[in-house]
């Protein structure tokens, strides 16, 4: 099983589905939307990805994660029934672990919600299942009460656009997620990862 690459991304699709190169031989992985940028870059370029490799008797899949932390909590996810590695995927996307601890620990089903593919029931079985489990990761503690203690002046400004509270559980600004929101406004009917992928691009000019 592989659990860790280091290399050069060579290619990202949309999708998250990305190629690393790693001593001439080229990895491709699904990660969650804004992996690389939470990754630190090294003095060459090269990125470290933490692997999940995920194996089906049809497929072996790479799962990649900015951290340990981040692929913890995958593993998490993918043990709550109705959780498939790909809506894993999508969760920590839109919700990255701080922000998707914080989420849980709040209970805030509203917010588990937000992320494509995550129905009311699978949302409030995130809520139950998870609530003792994520906290416990290194380091998700402090951003559970960052997170928590910042709360009521994002709700504030919060707007109803699940694409403005997506960007901002992904630690965008306010002006930044309503402007990528507005420019977006037209395609409201598009399913909700289409349009943060659209709206990254806009913000990472």
């Amino acid at each position: 099983m592989i659990g860790r690459l280091r290399g050069r991304v060579v290619s990202e699709s949309a999708d998250g589905t990305l190629v690393l190169d790693v001593g001439g031989v080229g990895y491709e992985l699904l990660v969650p939307l804004g992996t690389l940028g939470r990754c630190v870059a090294e003095a060459d370029g090269a990125v470290v990805l933490q692997v999940v490799t995920h194996v089906r008797e049809d497929a072996i899949t790479l799962f990649g994660f900015a951290d340990e932390r981040e692929r913890a909590a995958f593993r998490l996810l993918t043990a709550v029934a109705g959780v498939g590695p790909r809506t894993a995927v999508s969760v920590l996307g839109v919700l990255p672990s701080g922000e998707l601890a914080a989420a849980v620990a709040r209970g805030d089903v509203r917010k588990l919600q937000s992320v494509p593919g995550v129905g009311k029931r699978i949302a409030e079985r995130l809520a139950l299942e998870l609530k003792d489990k994520l906290t416990g990761l290194p380091g998700t503690a402090a951003a559970v009460r960052a997170a928590t203690l910042a709360v009521p002046a994002v709700a504030a400004r919060e707007p109803s656009d699940p694409l403005a509270a997506a960007l901002l559980g992904m630690g965008f600004k306010p002006a930044e997620a309503e402007r990528a929101a507005t420019a977006l406004a037209d395609r409201a009917a598009e399913p909700l990862d289409v349009r943060v992928r659209d709206a990254l691009k806009l913000l990472v000019r």
